[in-house]
């Protein structure tokens, strides 16, 4: 049975929305603006980021609000039989607030990580929540991995480093001196610097553990409660955003080392609005976030409720191929063969964990042969019989 138009229009929209949320981001965190001292420097804001991010999700709670009521006027009972607003509605909110300040620290840590390294490897490293996820699951859920996942992991575990070894081995900016003068294929003038990549993957993976510790959370408390996930994922953006937002206060008093910005301080939300003002393409990219996050959200429910969660799988790792092409044209990092290879590794991980595709393949494979023994044995009967 094929696809419909509309499943299509919803696997196109999850692709190009997921790729877009973290190509915007990026594209924010390379441009560089005036800030409050009259500096020009880079938009290194990645809390005032993460805000943006759960106003998008916040979107999908307003969503879920005027499909609700759009099908409850309709008084034919849709508003309890449509896919995206089905669900139990009498719940209290605040069961979903300690997966929101999950998500809150997770997307902070890898808006801050994917200030110092690559969008792809940024998008390829998400994939360690697989690892910490089977773990936490074995100690919290005592759920027991079978083979197949645990194989899975080990190969999600290959290729992660395997990612990470090639952002080591890309030249980064910190040496191009060397490099111009010693290479025949000079460094891009845009490389991050070695170390500061490095620190990048690193807060990333970490990322991933409250990522992981997310999941956990709303499988053992969430889950059971059947809350419509546009409902769910509204929630939550509304309460990272009204957090993250007063955190904007200390954040703004608190003096780091490695901050860059007029103040020298963790975050600065109000210079954020000054290099807003005078360079509008930020504006545009902020944007960009909020409203493809929106719709990402939308379109990843929708194409698991009418499809399938492993056509979802599937589609996020092609928005991960997307997002490192794109990054790749516009010279956003340099190519290394190593990331091939981890990217594969990385797919057949998440196939493998997730139960998709190869593990199918193997079944009916499998089938096949065993419905093919009886007639081989039948033939070989009927020969015998003849002679």
């Amino acid at each position: 049975m094929g696809w419909t138009s509309y499943q299509f229009f919803l696997a196109a929209l999850l692709v190009v929305t997921g790729s877009i949320n973290t190509l915007s981001t990026k594209w924010a965190d390379r441009m560089e603006s005036e800030g409050k001292d009259g500096k020009s420097r880079k938009f290194d804001h990645p809390f005032v980021q993460a805000c943006s991010m759960f106003i998008g999700e916040f979107l999908c709670l307003l969503v879920f609000k005027g499909l609700y009521f759009h099908y409850w006027r309709k008084q034919d009972g849709s508003h309890d039989e449509n896919k995206l607003v089905k669900g139990s509605r009498n719940f209290n909110p605040l069961v979903l607030l300690l997966p929101a300040m999950c998500d809150m620290v997770a997307t902070s840590t890898m808006y801050v990580g994917l200030n110092l390294t690559y969008a792809s490897s940024f998008q390829m490293l998400r994939g360690a929540v697989i690892v910490f996820v089977g773990i936490f699951s074995m100690l919290f859920l005592h759920r027991k991995l079978v083979l197949r996942e645990w194989c899975g992991i080990l190969f999600v575990i290959s290729g992660l480093a395997l990612v990470g070894l090639s952002d080591f081995l890309i030249p980064g900016d910190d040496n191009h001196a060397n490099i111009t003068l010693t290479a025949s294929t000079p460094a891009p003038p845009d490389a991050h610097p070695t170390h500061k990549v490095i620190i990048g993957d690193l807060l990333i993976i970490a990322a991933q553990v409250i990522a992981a510790t997310q999941m956990v959370l709303e499988e053992k408390f969430v889950s059971g409660l059947d809350i419509p996930p546009l409902q769910a994922v509204g929630w939550e953006g509304l309460f990272g955003f009204t957090i993250l937002g007063l955190l904007q206060i200390p954040f703004y008093f608190i003096y780091v080392p490695f901050a860059d910005n007029s103040r020298g301080s963790l975050e600065d939300a109000l210079e954020a609005f000054v290099q807003m003002a005078h360079n509008q393409l930020i504006i545009v990219a902020i944007l960009g976030t909020v409203i493809s996050i929106a719709f990402f959200n939308f379109a990843g429910v929708s194409v698991t409720k009418e499809i399938s969660a492993t056509t979802r799988m599937v589609l996020d790792s092609v928005r991960t191929l997307i997002i490192w092409v794109v990054s790749l044209g516009l010279r956003w990092q340099a190519f290394h063969w190593l990331q091939v290879v981890g990217f594969l590794l990385l797919l057949v991980g998440m196939a493998l964990y997730n139960d998709v595709l190869i593990m199918q393949a193997v079944r009916k494979i499998t089938g096949w042969c065993r419905r093919s023994e009886p007639e081989a044995s039948e033939v070989l009967i009927n020969e015998t019989e003849n002679e």
